[in-house]
């Protein structure tokens, strides 16, 4: 037989004091078995001993280890992560390794995480990812949404399960999620905006890399960095003209070099770019194979491709929003809710950090121990 000590933490002037459930038994007059029970919320206990234990624990001032609690209760927790495809080397491969370490730091409590993969131009793929992982009667969720109408008929039913979720990348708050974790895109791209003028105040033409399918960029997050930077181009440089150039998804890339040989040619004193993807990198390695040296770009993400064009010098700025740290934090969220019952901090706006030739390699990604 095998017997185990639970120890209770109690508050006020016995802060610092620990008791076996032994003790409450005692206080209240009833078996260690019946407090066990009332603790754990099982079955089986009768009104009369439920007061008798509930009064010994408000005498007490009994305070729950939840901590203690969870590791006892031994029970797996899956969570499930509802992300865009993509490739190696991007933005979510950060989020996907982030999620990942918080996980294995809280192996102990049986806590692991799925993910699952739709096509940000798709909502059919949306629909279809969202509807498999309800089947899959997760414990929480972790969600980069698709359209709001589209994405509030999967939330509905979260809610209505009661299963927590979070977004991710775009805050809706219209949608209640337990919490969000991301950059304030607006702010970010306002940002953006006035760290490219201090370079170039004397600059008339600037050009706007996109990545689109049909007409539509990737996410709602890049609109509102694009809508940041054009608010305050309007109030402080109405002059410059801003020269969109599409790096299509529908086209190959070994088109990208002719669209923007053709694009350069078309604006030969554009000396600046900007991009609100994590794509920067590809006028980047375009602007070194060409050796145009003349031509500096601010992009968004540091995956490694844009840091090396960053040591290389043809990307000038990056604004790292630490997806790794979204990733693990999004973890950790779901798990001080669900497993240790805490409130959780509702909106989680990631810094906006400018990165250099000169500071990139002290950038610490993985920060959190």
């Amino acid at each position: 037989m095998v017997f185990r000590l639970i120890y209770i933490t109690f508050a006020g002037n016995m802060a610092t004091d620990k008791a076996r459930i032994k003790d409450i038994a005692e206080r209240a007059g009833v078996s260690v078995g019946t407090v066990d029970r009332v603790l754990h919320n099982r079955p089986n206990v009768s009104k009369k001993a439920l007061d008798k234990v509930q009064k010994a624990l408000d005498e007490m001032n009994y305070k729950p280890n939840m901590y203690a609690s969870a590791l006892a209760y031994n029970k797996k927790y899956t969570f499930y992560c509802i992300i865009p495809k993509h490739e190696s080397e991007a933005y979510w491969e950060e989020v996907e390794e982030g999620a990942q370490a918080a996980c294995e730091r809280r192996s102990d409590f049986g806590i692991s995480v799925k993910m699952m993969y739709y096509n940000r131009f798709s909502v059919d793929t949306f629909t279809r990812t969202m509807n498999e992982c309800l089947k899959q009667d997760p414990n929480g969720v972790i969600i980069v949404p698709s359209r709001l109408d589209v994405t509030r008929r999967f939330t509905d039913q979260l809610h209505e399960l009661g299963v927590p979720f979070i977004l991710l990348d775009s805050y809706m708050p219209d949608l209640k999620p337990l919490s969000f974790f991301g950059q304030d895109s607006f702010s970010s791209g306002y940002f953006a905006a006035r760290m490219l003028m201090m370079l170039a105040p004397r600059e008339k033409e600037i050009m706007l890399m996109k990545q689109m399918r049909g007409g539509n960029v990737a996410s709602k997050q890049q609109e509102n960095r694009e809508t940041g930077f054009r608010h305050y181009m309007k109030d402080h440089f109405p002059e410059v003209a801003i020269h969109e150039v599409n790096l299509s998804l529908d086209e190959k890339r070994e088109h990208y070099d002719t669209i923007l040989d053709d694009f350069f040619q078309k604006h030969p004193h554009i000396h600046h770019c900007i991009t609100f993807n994590s794509k920067a990198h590809l006028v980047g390695e375009y602007l070194l194979r060409s050796n145009r040296r003349n031509v500096q770009i601010m992009g968004y993400d540091m995956v490694e491709k844009n840091a090396d064009c960053v040591r290389q010098g043809s990307i000038s700025f990056l604004i790292a929003q630490h997806g790794y740290m979204q990733g693990y934090e999004c973890i950790e969220s779901l798990f001080n809710a669900i497993v240790l019952k805490k409130v959780v901090e509702p909106v989680n706006y990631m810094p906006i950090e400018l990165l250099t030739k000169e500071n990139i390699d002290f950038y610490r990604r993985k920060n959190i121990g």
